[in-house]
């Protein structure tokens, strides 16, 4: 991967949850965008990631002998606040994609909320670096497939 910018692969259209939101909203969000994660802002800064695994695990409860009902109940009275990371990861656009790759992979997460001068102006996944570093790849040959050397 050559080493371009964060802003070069960021996404700019971050949905974003307020953190007194439930995670039903959250939920319906995901959903809804087709996204697994969420970035939590309180008067423009941002303060946490929701992730789709936040989400799961607070799911898990129902495997222990919650009905969905109980579920439904669970998610619509925890709000996002109670779940996300108080210190939030982030990145500046000007972050070499190197960078980004080696804090997510260093942190174990899976994106990274891009600010620049306190506020939020993008988000960077793992799935945006791969789609670049992909894009980067020269397309290789295909393998001949030679008929009883494969076991």
């Amino acid at each position: 991967m050559t080493d371009s910018s964060v802003e070069t692969v960021m996404s700019r259209g971050v949905v974003t949850l307020a953190p007194d939101d439930t995670l039903a909203t959250a939920s319906a969000l995901m959903v809804e965008k087709g996204i697994r994660h969420l970035v939590i802002l309180e008067k423009g800064r941002v303060v946490g990631v929701l992730s789709e695994r936040d989400l799961l695990q607070r799911a898990f409860a129902r495997s222990v002998g919650y009905t969905e009902r109980d579920r439904n109940t669970l998610m619509r009275s925890v709000q996002a606040r109670e779940v996300v990371l108080r210190a939030p990861i982030t990145t500046g656009p000007e972050t070499a994609l190197s960078e980004a790759a080696n804090l997510m992979v260093e942190k174990k997460i899976g994106c990274l909320p891009v600010v620049s001068a306190g506020a939020l102006v993008g988000v960077v996944t793992a799935t945006d670096l791969l789609r670049h570093a992909g894009a980067e790849r020269p397309q290789s040959q295909p393998v001949a497939h030679v008929p009883g050397h494969l076991r």
